[in-house]
């Protein structure tokens, strides 16, 4: 029996199992699809990559509830992180199973997870701005990228990890959610720092009458804040490298 005839039928018991859990019809044709385009990239045998189909349905089937029909058993959880971030915790998020199904008006990931066994995503930010759009979202969409929220110039995309990585590409037993939802990076905690130093000097200024010269003594002092934490940074910057040298000299001796 030829290869094409056993990944057919390989991809009809498939299909014929994530219908019966209940997947809709456009997402398991998708699945297929994604799959499909998987084994005629790497050339090898859907069983030996996939294993089992009824197995294989077994991890797919139900990650996805009906349109018509939320799973209230699925996890919710809104998080953001800093431009210098997102895509760091993007990669370890997706890892955990979470699904950024959109990005709300102050640029928050709106994320959910199926309840048992949750797909791995894996997640991408590219530049739509400056006529790029349809450039972009030809290059990715064939590769089964699929936009999942914009902020500001970016875009943010996403993919199954199950179309690239088989059975690996699910996760069966889920971490807890993460308690906090706020992830900033080094450089983003000092921004946020720098910002709320100036938003408290411009509230002061009106609230204390000062006048020109107190104006100028304050902007002075929220310029030495700023120098002071850079400076700070830099110094901390340097005591880490300078420790590493330190530590390599050590190993060396």
């Amino acid at each position: 029996m030829s290869t094409t005839t056993e990944s057919d039928r390989y991809f009809t018991e498939l299909t014929e199992a994530l219908r019966t859990a209940g997947v809709p019809d456009e997402q398991v044709a998708a699945t297929v699809e994604d799959l499909r385009g998987h084994l005629a990239e790497t050339g090898t045998d859907p069983r030996e990559e996939f294993g089992p189909a009824a197995a294989f349905a077994a991890q797919l089937g139900g990650l996805a509830p009906r349109p018509t029909e939320p799973d209230r058993r699925a996890e919710n959880w809104t998080w953001t992180a800093d431009i210098f971030n997102d895509r760091r915790m993007l990669a370890v998020h997706g890892d955990q199973g979470w699904e950024v199904e959109s990005l709300d008006a102050l640029g928050r990931f709106v994320c959910r997870r199926a309840p048992g066994a949750a797909l791995l995503w894996e997640y991408r930010r590219e530049v739509l701005k400056g006529g790029r759009r349809e450039q972009v979202l030809g290059e990715l969409e064939p590769e089964g990228w699929e936009l999942c929220g914009e902020w500001m110039v970016y875009g943010y995309f996403k993919r199954p990890k199950a179309a690239s990585a088989g059975p690996a590409g699910s996760l069966t037993a889920p971490p807890v959610r993460p308690r906090g939802w706020l992830f900033l990076s080094r450089r983003g905690k000092v921004a946020l720092v720098i910002w709320l130093i100036a938003v408290l000097a411009c509230l002061a200024i009106p609230l204390t009458n000062l006048g020109l010269p107190g104006y100028t003594f304050a902007m002075l002092g929220v310029g030495w804040a700023i120098g002071a934490t850079y400076t700070a940074s830099l110094e901390t910057r340097k005591g880490h490298l300078d420790r590493d040298r330190r530590e390599a000299g050590n190993d060396k001796a």
